[in-house]
C-alpha cells in the first residue's frame, strides 16, 4: 500500500490512490460519461474534473463501492453525481411506487437542497425525477411526491425514517447508497438512524462514502457498510485548504464583539461567515452587529425553512455580506464569493473547524479564516492545531503553560480555567501578575486598541490576489 494513503484508509485490505494530476484527466471526455452529462457540464461552463472527480468516478462508474476522503469545497457533490446520472441515463427503469432508485442521505437541510440543484443542474437534458425529503417543512408533501417512485432520493436520516414510518417509504429498489459529509453526520448524532436505514436496504447495491475526516468512528461506520471499497484521498487527512490564510485573535470574550465589528469594518469583505456555538448566540451577534450598523442575518436551528431560504438566498446574491450561522445550519452552505469565514466561537470538536474554514477558498480562489481566541478556548485551539498540523499565526498556544499561551494573566489569586473536555474541568494556578509584553504572529510588538480591548492581537490582512475560474464545485 502506498505510504501515503495511511492516513487515509481503514485497517481492511483495500486499494488506495492518492491523487496526482494526470494529462489525460485534464478534461471529463476520458473519464467516459454519457453524452447528456457532459454536455450539460459544457453549458455549465465546467471543462476540467477536480482532483475529487478525477480520482472517484473511474471506480463509481465501474459499480465499485467507494471512500471519498477530500476537504470541503472540493466537488465531493460532482464526484458521486455525475457516476449516477451516467447509470441513470445508461439503465432506464420504470419506478416502483413509493421507492427511489438512488438514495442519497445528507446532515442538514441546506446541503440537501444542494445536492438537488446540482442533480437538477447535471442532470437536465436526462429524464430523471429527483426529489428532497427534510425535516422543518410538512411531510404530507413528500409523501404525495414519492407515491410513484422516484430515480433519486436526496434525505436527512431522521425525515427520512419519519416517511418510512408513515410507510410513504420503501427501500427494497434502492440500487446506490450514497453518504455526505458521513463525519459531520456522525457529529450530529446521527449514527443510530444511519445504522437502522442501512439495515433496511438491499444488500446488493453500491454505497459512495464521502468525508472530509476519517475519524475512528466513521472508519467503523464504513467498514460496517461497504464491500471491499476503494478509497480515493486527494490530500492529507483532515488538513486544511492551502489557499486559506488562517489567522487567530487573543481576546477575552468581553472583547470579542468589539473585535468582530472591527474586523468586518477594516476588513476587505465580500461575503463573511461568522461561526457561534449556539443558536441564541448567532442571535446575540447579529444584534451587536446592528447596533454598530452593520446588516447582518443568523441562520440556525430556531429558523423555519423559510427563514432559512430567504436568508440564504440574501446572502447569494449580496443583499447582505455578513452570515452568522451556527455549525449544523451552515454545513452545505456552498456560496461563491466567502471572502472571509470567522469564527467568532472556536468548535469544541476539532473536525468541526476543517469544516468551517471549507466555507471559504472554494473552487480554487483564496479566502481568509479568523478565529478569536479567548483563555478558556486554549484547549479547543490546541486540539485544532494538532488535528491540522500546524500553528495557526497568533492563536497563543505557545509554551507549556496556559498562561504563556494566553499572553494575559488572572488578577491575583484568580484560576485560568481550560474548557471541559470529556466530562473532566481542569484549572491551574498561575504565578506571577507581571504581564508578558504581547507580540504579533510576525514578532511586533502588539498595540493596545482604542477600544478597550486589553490582550487582543491584531493581524494585518493579508493581499488575496485575482479569483480563479470556477471548477465543478459542491
Amino acid at each position: 500500500m502506498d505510504p501515503q494513503c495511511a492516513g487515509a484508509t481503514m485497517t481492511a485490505p483495500r486499494s488506495c490512490a492518492v491523487f496526482e494530476r494526470n494529462p489525460d484527466l485534464m478534461s471529463f471526455a476520458p473519464l467516459g460519461l454519457a453524452e447528456p452529462v457532459t454536455r450539460a457540464l459544457a453549458e455549465e461552463g465546467y471543462s476540467e474534473p477536480t482532483p475529487i472527480q478525477a480520482a472517484a468516478i473511474p471506480p463509481a462508474l465501474a459499480g465499485r463501492d467507494l471512500i471519498g476522503i477530500a476537504q470541503t469545497g472540493t466537488g465531493k457533490t460532482a464526484a458521486f453525481a455525475l457516476p449516477i446520472l451516467h447509470r441513470l441515463a445508461g439503465a432506464a427503469k420504470p419506478l416502483q411506487p413509493k421507492s427511489p432508485r438512488i438514495l442519497v442521505l445528507a446532515p442538514t437541510r441546506e446541503l440537501g437542497n444542494q445536492i438537488v440543484d446540482s442533480f437538477a443542474a447535471y442532470g437536465r437534458h436526462l429524464r430523471i425525477s429527483t426529489r428532497l425529503a427534510i425535516g422543518g417543512v410538512p411531510i404530507g408533501k413528500q409523501i404525495r411526491a414519492l407515491a410513484r417512485g422516484v430515480d433519486v432520493l436526496v434525505a436527512t436520516p431522521g425525515r427520512l425514517l419519519d416517511l418510512h414510518n408513515s410507510r410513504a417509504v420503501r427501500f427494497d429498489n434502492v440500487e446506490v447508497l450514497v453518504l455526505d459529509e458521513a463525519d459531520r453526520m456522525l457529529d450530529m448524532g446521527f449514527i443510530h438512524d444511519i445504522r437502522r436505514i442501512v439495515g433496511l436496504l438491499p444488500k446488493d447495491r453500491q454505497t459512495l462514502f464521502f468525508s472530509a475526516t476519517m475519524a475512528p468512528q466513521t472508519e467503523k461506520l464504513a467498514g460496517a457498510m461497504l464491500t471491499d471499497p476503494a478509497t480515493v484521498a486527494v490530500t492529507p487527512q483532515a488538513t486544511t485548504v492551502e489557499k486559506i490564510d488562517q489567522r487567530a485573535i487573543r481576546v477575552e470574550k468581553a472583547g470579542k464583539q468589539d473585535m468582530l465589528t472591527m474586523l468586518l469594518k477594516r476588513e476587505p469583505i465580500d461575503r463573511a461567515l461568522v461561526f457561534t456555538r449556539t443558536k441564541h448566540g448567532a442571535d446575540r451577534v447579529v444584534r451587536g452587529l446592528a447596533k454598530a450598523g452593520i446588516t447582518a442575518e443568523a441562520i440556525h436551528g430556531n429558523k423555519s425553512q423559510g427563514q432559512r431560504n430567504r436568508v440564504m438566498a440574501a446572502f447569494r446574491s449580496g443583499d447582505v455580506h455578513t452570515l452568522v450561522a451556527t455549525d449544523i445550519a451552515a454545513r452545505g452552505i456552498d456560496v461563491d464569493g466567502v471572502s472571509h469565514v470567522i469564527n467568532y466561537d472556536l468548535p469544541n470538536i476539532a473536525e468541526s473547524y476543517v469544516h468551517r474554514i471549507g466555507r471559504t477558498a472554494r473552487a480554487g480562489a483564496a479566502g481568509i479564516a479568523i478565529s478569536l481566541v479567548s483563555s478558556d478556548e486554549l484547549a479547543y485551539m490546541r486540539d485544532i492545531e494538532k488535528l491540522i498540523r500546524r500553528q495557526i499565526a497568533g492563536s497563543g498556544t505557545e509554551g507549556h503553560s496556559p498562561a504563556a499561551r494566553s499572553g494575559v494573566r488572572p488578577a491575583r489569586g484568580e484560576k485560568q480555567e481550560e474548557p471541559q473536555r470529556q466530562g473532566r474541568r481542569r484549572s491551574r494556578k498561575q504565578g506571577s501578575e507581571r504581564k508578558p509584553q504581547q507580540r504579533t504572529a510576525y514578532g511586533a510588538p502588539g498595540r493596545q486598541h482604542a477600544n478597550g480591548l486589553a490582550g487582543a492581537r491584531f493581524l494585518e490582512p493579508a493581499h488575496r490576489g485575482p479569483r480563479q475560474p470556477s471548477p465543478v464545485s459542491e
